[in-house]
């Protein structure tokens, strides 16, 4: 395999996710599985996949290259439904296969209308409601000329579904400002249900709002980062655990990325390692030089404060992280060897490099580190 590092992708973990979150909405509810940023960085084509043999059979994505991803990849009848970003040229091939999109401006549905029209195929739109996040939606005026739109072209466009987004459910201190935005959400819901304009969906819950707010569930959720293992925020962790007698984090970890001990250096006692003048070293060392930089996800500001694994125990990283390398302190692991496995982020033995600890030594959220991921790292599957 030639590339300096690899993750690999726990198919067992994410059916433990899964089975917990259908746990928690119940059967009735429709479970979409969100894989933008390259699914959180895990890969859309490897978790795809494993999603679909796990039972998963509806993906959100956020634009129409993604979408293409996904209908490359399944393997069985799957809806796809894109979110944010589709251009007009597009659209076309969308409608064509089935594609279900956002529609949050009118320049969008009066083309959307038009295409299906042309190809004589009718296309289901999922109808974005502005509720309070100020990013993309259709309230006041634009939202009438959308209703003028959907029963103009009814023949050609299916209202799938309604929906929202909330603008940060995972910290209380937005609790006035979600519960505003879905109280605003069945008040547009229940205009368009009084002129006609039924979805056959209404969806506004993301991972967050699935666990602080169940009323938010409706017909379907969609579920990002907790299909991962990893929880939206301390708060919404802290708000499942302490309804439970059961302090075991019920979710599980996908990703574990790896590389290998390129080369050793020791390095004498005064002499500074690496670019610059950031680590002296406080005594004789050993260094494990790991084929790893900044230009593979592992951020620069780790530099003397990350940590890796090897043989099982933590590394500390000295020096500055380079574009492709960096240099690690195993002075005190005994036996380390040219080739030794080196865990960047995951378990090894007893020890674990966590995605939240990893971000706030760099500063980044979960999303943040996981979606940097370099796509060009290999996935692969494990059990």
């Amino acid at each position: 395999m030639f590339h300096s590092s690899y993750i690999e992708i726990s198919k067992s973990a994410l059916q433990n996710n899964i089975a917990f979150i259908k746990q928690l909405i119940g059967q009735q509810v429709q479970f979409s599985s969100v894989i933008k940023g390259n699914a959180y960085g895990h890969g859309i084509e490897q978790f795809t996949s494993i999603a679909q043999e796990s039972g998963v059979d509806h993906f959100s994505v956020f634009s129409a290259d993604e979408a293409q991803r996904v209908l490359q990849t399944v393997s069985a009848p799957t809806t796809i439904m894109i979110m944010g970003y589709i251009d007009n040229q597009e659209l076309e091939w969308a409608v064509a296969h089935g594609i279900e999109f956002y529609v949050f401006e009118m320049s969008r549905l009066e083309e959307a209308a038009g295409v299906a029209k042309r190809i004589g195929k009718r296309t289901r739109i999922h109808l974005e409601l502005e509720t309070g996040m100020n990013r993309t939606g259709f309230e006041g005026e634009t939202l009438a000329r959308a209703e003028a739109a959907l029963e103009k072209h009814k023949d050609f466009l299916e209202l799938k579904g309604l929906c929202t987004h909330f603008a940060g459910a995972e910290s209380i201190q937005n609790h006035d400002r979600v519960m505003a935005q879905q109280e605003k959400f069945q008040q547009l819901t229940q205009r368009l249900q009084r002129k006609g304009h039924i979805p056959v969906q209404r969806h506004t819950a993301c991972s967050a709002a699935m666990v602080a707010y169940p009323h938010t569930h409706m017909d379907m959720v969609r579920i990002g980062i907790m299909q991962y293992g990893f929880w939206p925020s301390p708060e919404t962790y802290g708000q499942y655990m302490a309804q439970q007698q059961d302090k075991t984090d019920p979710l599980r970890r996908l990703i574990n990325w790896k590389s290998r001990v390129m080369s050793l250096k020791t390095v004498q006692h005064g002499e500074y390692i690496g670019y610059g003048t950031s680590y002296q070293a406080p005594r004789k060392m050993t260094l494990a030089i790991v084929p790893v930089g900044y230009s593979w996800g592992y951020s620069r500001s780790l530099s003397n404060v990350g940590n890796v694994l090897i043989k099982g125990m933590r590394a500390s990283v000295v020096g500055i992280v380079n574009m492709n390398v960096m240099m690690v302190d195993v002075t005190d692991i005994p036996g380390v060897a040219k080739d030794e496995e080196v865990v960047l982020l995951g378990r090894q033995g007893n020890e674990s490099i966590t995605v939240a600890s990893f971000g706030e030594l760099s500063t980044q959220l979960n999303y943040e580190l996981l979606t940097r991921l370099p796509v060009n790292i290999p996935r692969i599957i494990v059990a």
